[in-house]
């Protein structure tokens, strides 16, 4: 099912809850463009500078949007990132803010490597809410939607919400 070309998509949240995988499945079923934000800027080194504590790169959030401005003006994008606040707010038409119980992002963060206060500071980004409320600060509360990312069963509750979402987006906007 091929969507709109002008429909462009944004999934946020903690590192772990599920964004690539229900990103890369979506991008599959509507045949959009998947962007994943921390991919592209390791590919295009857009970085300004190296963060010792958390030992990470920096993005350069000004290089970022100029790398994808052209591709989001052309739309049927699925953009992956886990903030959302520097992105330009005409960008979006739906922004999907995925959560995970700290249970599983836990054992999730664990077995990517995170220790100590990078796995502490996330959990605790989890725990507060805190890109969920960024997202509600950058975009109208109408396009953002909180979506339970802990099991398999949600995943697949969550490609079917999404693409009756899409599916009434499409008949209200054409």
């Amino acid at each position: 099912m091929l969507f709109s070309s002008h429909f462009i998509w944004g999934f946020v949240g903690t590192p772990g809850v599920g964004k690539t995988t229900l990103g890369k499945e979506l991008a599959s079923r509507t045949e959009m463009t998947y962007i994943n934000v921390g991919d592209m800027a390791k590919e295009g080194e857009l970085y300004e500078g190296f963060d010792e504590e958390y030992d990470c790169p920096i993005l350069d959030e000004d290089r970022v949007i100029d790398e994808l401005e052209d591709k989001m003006s052309e739309g049927g994008v699925i953009v992956d990132y886990h903030g959302c606040d520097f992105f330009p707010e005409r960008w979006f038409h739906i922004v999907f803010v995925l959560r995970t119980e700290n249970s599983f992002l836990y054992d999730r963060l664990e077995s990517r490597g995170y220790r100590g206060k990078k796995l502490q500071d996330n959990i605790q980004c989890e725990i507060f809410q805190t890109l969920y409320e960024e997202a509600m600060l950058s975009y109208r509360e109408e396009i953002v939607h909180q979506l339970p990312s802990n099991t398999p069963e949600d995943l697949e509750r969550n490609l079917d919400q999404i693409m009756q979402w899409i599916e009434q987006w499409m008949k209200d906007h054409n």
